[in-house]
């Protein structure tokens, strides 16, 4: 497995430690807070009530006038966290946790999806790719989110409460709905072009074209249209104490089962219709992989078995090649499955099982379920890009110009394949 790969793993995982330790940290806060009970009332507590009548003048007057400093205190601070602010749930160190890693989120997406159009704008023979209107459409919107919806939600749990006016957290929740189905069709799109370019070699240039790939773009467009103009026509826009962003919420009771038939069909048309296409797609490319694998694994015994003369290590050497390619296809498959359901199951399901009335998401689970939705922005970017030989080559020559040490051009780095992989041919095109 390449080091690059292994750190994005690497990385994933320590946020997924993060998060855990944030619903740790907040139940046990919860349950400290939720476990002061008051005293029984005994013999031994029991005071007599308290009378004025015992007290001189001056003191009757002290305690029957009212306490207006606290009030003002506390519409101070109300006042300095917003209209909107809610009690606070988390405190301490599980919201700063948060906090960082929303902003650590937002950074990264951006620098990693921006560098991805970068790579396009420098390298003609990215763009002459027929995938490359996908990565593009998935760069985008990952650019959007990370640039509308990360800060808004930093700051609302900053703030504990709405970070700015109704007028933009209508455009933010329309946002948010838009950009995130049609991230989710991206990918879906990309993983049907693989099984063409896979399954179908020899008639994939007929079959994927600009004209198709730009079809099944604009399909992206009005289905994530389609939703986000429901959303907005519908006032189900808006801000969500639970989730610390402008989100889907339901805000009049009276219309509650066309809000839960609205959100079901959302999320049963972007996120489980992608993770079907997604499995369906990747599971036939793993097929042809393994059976490319094993005509290889035929081909190198018959060799060994022909080079009588050959040296011990070299033998070893061709037998660790084989389980390597066995198993390098299997560990790709799962990173794209396998992201797509880490980073956006725990949100979807929170978001159905919401529904219910009588039950309630703690805010510490929401914000963390949305953190992981942010999470797939950034981690696309090296899954769908930054670790194929292509980009990483345009990197460096960007660098290297950048620094005035490369005096050739980039058409000297583009290679000739549309889904190069890695050295060994047996899982060519799967990623």
């Amino acid at each position: 497995m390449p080091r690059s790969l292994v750190l994005v793993l690497v990385l994933v995982l320590v946020l997924v430690l993060v998060l855990v330790l944030v619903l740790v940290l907040g139940t046990g806060t919860a349950g400290v807070s939720g476990s002061a009970k008051p005293l029984p009332l005994t013999d031994a507590n029991r005071k007599e009530p308290f009378s004025t009548g015992q007290l001189s003048p001056h003191a009757r007057v002290a305690c029957t006038r009212p306490k207006w400093p606290s009030v003002t205190v506390r519409g101070r601070r109300a006042q300095m966290l917003g209209a909107d602010a809610e009690p606070r749930e988390m405190s301490g160190i599980p919201e700063f946790l948060l906090e960082v890693c929303v902003l650590v989120t937002a950074v990264v997406s951006l620098l990693t999806n921006l560098s991805v159009l970068l790579c396009f704008c420098q390298s003609s023979e990215l763009r002459s790719h027929v995938p490359g209107i996908f990565i593009l459409n998935l760069s985008f919107s990952n650019i959007l989110l990370a640039a509308v919806n990360m800060p808004s939600t930093f700051l609302a749990v900053a703030r504990n409460g709405r970070p700015f006016g109704d007028a933009f957290c209508q455009v933010a929740s329309f946002a948010e709905t838009f950009l995130t189905t049609n991230a989710m069709l991206s990918m879906a799109a990309l993983s049907m072009d693989r099984w063409v370019a896979v399954v179908f070699p020899l008639s994939y240039s007929s079959r994927m074209r600009y004209r198709d790939a730009l079809l099944i773009v604009a399909y992206s467009w009005l289905q994530s249209l389609g939703f986000a103009l429901t959303q907005l026509l519908m006032d189900w826009g808006g801000y969500s104490h639970t989730y610390a962003s402008c989100t889907l919420r339901l805000q009049d009771r009276s219309r509650r089962v066309a809000y839960a038939a609205f959100t079901a069909l959302f999320h049963s048309s972007s996120f489980l219709l992608c993770l079907l296409v997604l499995c369906f797609a990747y599971l036939k490319v793993l097929r042809v992989a393994r059976s490319h694998c094993k005509r290889i694994d035929v081909i190198t015994v018959q060799t060994l078995l022909l080079l009588v003369d050959i040296h011990p290590s070299v033998k070893e050497r061709c037998l660790a090649q084989q389980k390597k390619r066995r198993r390098r296809a299997t560990k790709k498959i799962c990173i794209f499955i396998g992201s797509f359901i880490l980073c956006f199951s725990p949100y979807v399901i929170t978001r159905l099982v919401e529904l219910v009335p009588s039950v309630h998401v703690p805010r510490y689970w929401g914000v963390a379920t949305k953190c992981l939705t942010y999470a797939k922005t950034s981690s696309d970017a090296f899954v769908y890009c930054l670790l194929r030989q292509q980009y990483r080559k345009v990197l460096v020559s960007i660098v290297c110009r950048l620094l005035r040490k490369n005096p050739y051009p980039l058409s000297a780095y583009s290679t000739s394949s549309t889904l190069d992989t890695t050295d060994d041919s047996c899982t060519l095109r799967v990623t």
